[in-house]
């Protein structure tokens, strides 16, 4: 269905995250988040029409409306609004008309199943009823697309039919058909039979596609449907909606442009992240890690060889560069993670180490990754200063063992196995909290061979900006002497143990 001359074809995405996508479970945004998203949509987005409600629902919904349109109005945007409607003697229409609409979205049935046991009626009054609601509309200054309810189904057990609607609205003054997948059940075969042979016999009118996901079908349906000649798409963000949701936006837009040539749309792709974090917020239902083009891990390499072979003319990278959709590529530090992955997040940091230094940090970050699920970039800085700070004296003195213990109604205590010049002691001792108890063992220890330990004067936990509650921590502590005074630093996902291993180095240089 390509044009002739390499002339590409304008494909129309109609979003309806606002009104479909609001059917998820659990989601109702409200009058001024509905605003914000629509002027996202259009303004910055650019799709080509929004579905924003449905008619009659509430007051709250009615309030959204109205707002909607009277921005709508202002910015030149009033035709690229649209709200589902209904045969109903005219209440939609009055509704809208009260709200600034000047498109409605007319459900009908498109089975013969939905018409017979939902309405009771037979095709012709159908028909008759619909005809009447569109010319109302019209006369009201409201055009008409027309959805067909369970259309798929229709095409499988009912397409005598559905060819007669489809007949019958040959003959209206609508201006789009609206083709949808109501319960997500095609195939991509049946999608591209059904539209090809509708396409073929009415050549001159617009159709719609609108897939839902139940098997995880919906952006197949959508390639097949553009390939059969689909003039345009319902697309939620996210892929919200009812059940399993709608053909995602950011999936589909990212076929579209790297697999079908022969299509065009106007979609900004470096806005798709922007507006589905912005959707993730007002919804309150989080995208997936692996979510396709949107999800947080999906341009991030785990794997060292990864990273090396990015580093080697990106021979793990494919089409979908992040800087496509307003993102960056990222290295995940971990057990798994290799010098390559070290590499770029220095590089990210503006760092460089020598060989020697990269090698003791890369093994810093898979033994902190066998503890943690992950070290992130931020952790790094935290890394190399414990690193390259553990180099400037020799260790002749060893934590090799403790155990803390904090029990509602009894002291912390803490019981240390120390190995100092290869010889080993082991001390217990209760105190305030469990590294004072563990610093009452070591004072133990530390008098039996005549040695007074330093003086703790400063103490204090810092994490990476960001992190969550397995971050790793730096505690810094400053300790005292008749002499000088000196810092140490102890690094580990546990703040207990950042202090013993600060408190290890203390040990060693004193």
């Amino acid at each position: 269905m390509s044009k002739l001359n390499g002339e590409k074809r304008k494909i129309e995405i109609m979003d309806t995250t606002l009104r479909d996508g609001e059917q998820t479970s659990g989601v109702s945004f409200s009058i001024s988040e509905k605003l914000t998203i629509t002027q996202l949509l259009l303004d910055e987005l650019r799709v080509d029409r929004v579905e924003v409600a449905s008619a009659r629902v509430s007051d709250g919904e009615f309030g959204a409306v109205k707002a909607i349109t009277d921005w709508a109005e202002k910015n030149g945007y009033i035709n690229a609004i649209e709200v589902l409607s209904f045969v109903d003697n005219g209440v939609s229409i009055e509704w809208m008309e009260k709200a600034g609409v000047r498109v409605q979205n007319l459900l009908t049935k498109g089975s013969l199943n939905h018409l017979t046991h939902q309405l009771k009626k037979t095709p012709e009054q159908h028909f008759a009823e619909i005809a009447t609601v569109i010319q109302s509309a019209s006369s009201k200054g409201i055009d008409t697309n027309i959805y067909l309810e369970d259309w798929s189904n229709g095409m499988r057990h009912s397409s005598d039919y559905t060819w007669q609607y489809l007949e019958f609205l040959s003959t209206q003054p609508v201006k789009r058909i609206m083709l949808p997948d109501t319960l997500g059940v095609l195939t991509p075969s049946e999608t591209s039979q059904f539209i090809s042979a509708i396409r073929t016999k009415f050549p001159q009118l617009h159709f719609d596609f609108h897939a839902h996901n139940d098997y995880d079908l919906a952006t197949s349906n959508v390639l097949e449907a553009i390939k059969a000649g689909i003039n345009g798409l319902h697309l939620t963000v996210n892929g919200m909606g009812e059940r399993a949701g709608n053909a995602p936006m950011a999936s589909v837009v990212a076929v579209i442009n790297d697999f079908l040539p022969e299509a065009e749309i106007a979609l900004k792709e470096s806005s798709i992240y922007k507006v589905s974090k912005l959707v993730e917020t007002f919804s309150g239902v989080r995208i997936p890690t692996n979510k396709p083009i949107v999800g947080e891990n999906v341009f991030t390499q785990t794997a060292g060889i990864h990273a090396d072979g990015d580093n080697k003319s990106n021979l793990y990278c494919n089409a979908l560069l992040p800087e496509r959709f307003g993102r960056k590529r990222k290295y995940a530090l971990g057990k798994t993670s290799g010098k390559a992955n070290i590499e770029k997040n220095l590089q990210e940091l503006g760092l460089k180490l020598n060989n020697e230094d990269l090698k003791k940090v890369t093994q810093r970050v898979i033994e902190l990754g066998d503890k943690k699920e992950a070290v992130t970039t931020e952790d790094l800085p935290y890394i190399i200063s414990d690193v390259l700070n553990s180099k400037l004296y020799e260790e002749k003195v060893i934590v090799e063992s403790y155990v803390l213990t904090h029990s509602k109604g009894l002291r912390p205590s803490a019981t240390l196995a120390v190995c100092i010049n290869g010889k080993l002691f082991e001390e217990h001792a209760q105190g305030d909290g469990q590294f004072d108890a563990f610093m009452n063992a070591l004072t133990k220890v530390y008098s039996r061979i005549n040695m007074k330990l330093p003086k703790l004067v400063d103490y204090a936990v810092r994490i990476a900006p960001g992190s969550n509650s397995d971050a790793l921590c730096e505690t810094i502590i400053t300790w005292e002497t008749n002499n000088k005074t000196f810092i140490t630093r102890g690094l580990d996902s546990d703040q207990t143990v950042c202090a013993i291993k600060a408190t290890q180095k203390m040990l060693n240089i004193i």
